[in-house]
């Protein structure tokens, strides 16, 4: 009797250990719906991810603002909305206008080297406002236009503007016009440049005795911040500056 019980047990332990081999292969069989459902979906992200990089190279770009040099207007760790379509119909910039501008050959007269690589995922991260900007990339304020004659400072300690004093309201709390004292005619084509925290800015005044004078091109100009996007709390558009309202050119037009 023992004899005959062996191998029926044998038997029917080996029948549920097939079983479970027959399920893991069928469970290795790739499902046809699920990569179908995978490669559009990375179709789909790669569609978006060239929507925005075209919107941002061409259209509105994420800045990041890394410096105080623009306080109170803007503030460190700021995410504003640069319009690059602001100067694209003939304008030019005007005075009072906060802009992104390329700083090569003005503010800095080489790039620094950077591995291009580290470059390119820094550049595109940049571009969609998730990193600092590249190095020769800055923020200021507008302050002379071409044919401008610029000077600091009248007897009030008001920078003037073709004869005109400034009022600058968008200062930093405390900061004067400027320390620098300055006498320039902005030539055709360029832009003199200052930061609204005039005491924590390398703006146009720091490069008077470089190539270039500190004026920087007009075709430099990357675009016009015109809203801050981040942090919620501080969202919403630029405030108008009337401080050049009176201000005219030297011909007698409007800046």
């Amino acid at each position: 009797m023992d004899t005959e019980a062996k191998p029926s047990e044998r038997d029917r332990s080996s029948t549920p250990a097939e079983v479970p081999e027959e399920g893991s292969r069928s469970s290795r069989i790739p499902d046809p719906a699920a990569a179908i459902s995978w490669r559009r979906t990375a179709a789909l992200g790669a569609v978006c991810a060239v929507f925005v990089l075209l919107l941002s190279n061409y259209v509105v770009q994420p800045f990041l603002i890394p410096s105080g040099s623009m306080e109170p207007t803007l503030r460190v760790g700021d995410r504003v909305v640069v319009n690059k379509l602001a100067y694209s119909s003939g304008s030019a910039p005007q005075r009072g206008d906060v802009v992104v501008f390329d700083g090569t050959g003005s503010f800095v007269q080489e790039p620094p080297e950077e591995n291009p690589v580290t470059g390119l995922m820094r550049s595109v991260a940049a571009s969609l406002g998730l990193a600092e900007p590249a190095a020769t990339d800055y923020v200021k304020r507008v302050v002379g236009v071409g044919g401008d004659r610029v000077v600091c400072c009248d007897k009030q300690g008001r920078i003037e503007v073709n004869g005109r004093p400034v009022v600058e309201g968008y200062l930093y709390p405390g900061d004067a016009p400027s320390q620098v004292r300055f006498d320039i005619v902005v030539p055709d084509g360029t832009l003199w440049m200052m930061g609204d925290h005039r005491s924590n800015s390398r703006d146009s005044r720091d490069h008077l005795g470089e190539p270039g004078g500190g004026m920087v091109p007009v075709d430099m100009v990357i675009g016009r911040v015109d809203w801050i996007g981040w942090p919620p709390s501080r969202l919403g558009s630029l405030p108008d500056s009337a401080a050049f309202a009176t201000v005219r050119s030297q011909g007698g037009g409007h800046g």
